[in-house]
This record gives C-alpha cells, sequence and structure tokens, in this order.
C-alpha cells in the first residue's frame, strides 16, 4: 500500500511564502517522476511543476520565479518552496509521484490534497 501524505498548506497572505512537503510511504522499489499540481473551485486541475529523478525541472508559466521545486530521494519526499503568493494562487494543492513497486509494475499516485489560501 503507497500513501502520498502533503502537508505545508494554509491561510498567507498576499506576499507571503509557504512550504508544501509530500512525503511517499508504502511498500516501493523506486520513485520516478514527482509534481505539484493545483485546482482551484471551478476550475481543472493543471500542473504546477514536476521533477525527474535526477533533479530536472518543469513549471507553470504562471508560476515561474516564485515557486521551487525540489525532492529528497532518500526520503521519498517532494517539496515545493513558494515565495510571493498571489490571491490567483489559492487551490487545492496535490501531489503526484510515478512509483515503481517490487515487480517493476509503475502506478501513478495522487495525494489527498492541501488547501492553499492566499487572502490578506
Amino acid at each position: 500500500q503507497v500513501q502520498l501524505v502533503e502537508s505545508g498548506g494554509g491561510l498567507v497572505q498576499p506576499g507571503g511564502s509557504l512550504r508544501l512537503s509530500c512525503a511517499v510511504s508504502g511498500s516501493i522499489f523506486s520513485i520516478n517522476d514527482m509534481g505539484w499540481y493545483r485546482q482551484a473551485p471551478g476550475n481543472q486541475r493543471e500542473l504546477v511543476a514536476a521533477i525527474t529523478r535526477g533533479g530536472s525541472t518543469n513549471y507553470a508559466d504562471s508560476i515561474k520565479g516564485r515557486f521551487t521545486i525540489s525532492r529528497d530521494n532518500a526520503k521519498n519526499t517532494v517539496y515545493l518552496q513558494m515565495n510571493s503568493l498571489k490571491p490567483e494562487d489559492t487551490a487545492v494543492y496535490y501531489c503526484s509521484a510515478d512509483v515503481q513497486l517490487a515487480g517493476l509494475k509503475r502506478v501513478y499516485y495522487w495525494g489527498k490534497g492541501t488547501l492553499v489560501t492566499v487572502s490578506p
């Protein structure tokens, strides 16, 4: 059983910062790509940032220069440092992981999400 548990969401004022974490646990052989997505009310889920096992990153244009994705492979954890937050960043943020299980089966997992609210 593989679980993704996000933490670090909350209420922050515009211009503030938050750091999201997502820890992957369970019977894992290895983790390939990891990422963060977000979904605002009335909108579709969208990619925020992704990172390969080797550390290559990809960002949505709307957050470039403000957010940084990183990972700790030893801890099976991915992070999202969010700076200069704007009200339009308000959303539920979901962690994702492309996990290779024992037996080499690959499964894409999602976390349950953590709410980020940017408001005065």
